[in-house]
C-alpha cells in the first residue's frame, strides 16, 4: 500500500505517467498491427524514439499526444489516475 507521501511525490507521478504513456501507445500500435517501424514512419520518428516511449522513458507532453495520435488515427484519453490504465489512445468513431 502507497502512503500518502509516495501517491504524490512528484517524481514517482512522473514515473507512474511516463509508464501509462508507453503501455498506451503499445496497446494501440498492437490493435493497428503496426511495427515499431511502421509506426515511426507514420509519426515521423526513429524506431528508436517509438521504443523509448514505450518501455516509459519518455514524459507525455500534450504536443507529443496530438502527434502520436494522429499518427495511430485516434484519441487520446485520459483520467484523473496516474496508473497504467489511466491514458489510452481510443479509435477515432467511423
Amino acid at each position: 500500500m502507497r502512503s500518502e507521501f509516495e501517491a504524490e511525490d512528484p517524481e514517482r507521478i512522473a514515473i507512474r505517467e511516463a509508464l501509462a504513456f508507453g503501455k498506451a501507445l503499445y496497446d494501440r500500435r498492437m490493435a493497428l498491427g503496426l511495427s515499431v517501424a511502421a509506426l515511426a514512419e507514420r509519426a515521423g520518428m526513429t524506431e528508436d524514439e517509438i521504443e523509448c516511449i514505450e518501455e516509459g522513458g519518455t514524459t507525455p507532453t500534450i504536443p507529443l499526444l496530438r502527434h502520436l495520435a494522429a499518427a495511430l488515427d485516434a484519441d487520446v484519453r485520459l483520467t484523473a489516475g496516474h496508473d497504467l490504465g489511466s491514458m489510452w489512445f481510443e479509435a477515432h468513431a467511423a
